[in-house]
């Protein structure tokens, strides 16, 4: 699979390089067709954006939040792990 920049590379552990993307003057980027059908990311789809001092990242909500479940249920099973229960 190619892009502008080159070919999509499919590396270990889900990981992949689709290319890269220029900021616009109004702060926008295009997402790459092959991780927009990969992510299955669909017009009027809202993202959020995560950040670090490393970067930023763009999820779904949906997957954020099914994230932040399993976190949770985790958490929960850890405190009760440390209490002794």
């Amino acid at each position: 699979m190619s892009n502008e920049y080159g070919d999509v590379h499919y590396g270990p552990e889900g990981r992949v390089f689709y290319g890269s993307v220029t900021v616009g003057e109004r702060g926008q980027v295009v997402i790459p067709a092959q991780a927009r059908r990969d992510h299955e990311i669909e017009p009027g789809q809202k993202l959020i954006v995560l950040g670090n001092a490393d970067g930023i990242a763009l999820m779904s909500i949906d997957k954020l939040l099914a994230v932040l479940g399993d976190s949770a249920e985790l958490l929960t099973h850890v405190k009760k792990t440390s209490d002794g229960s």
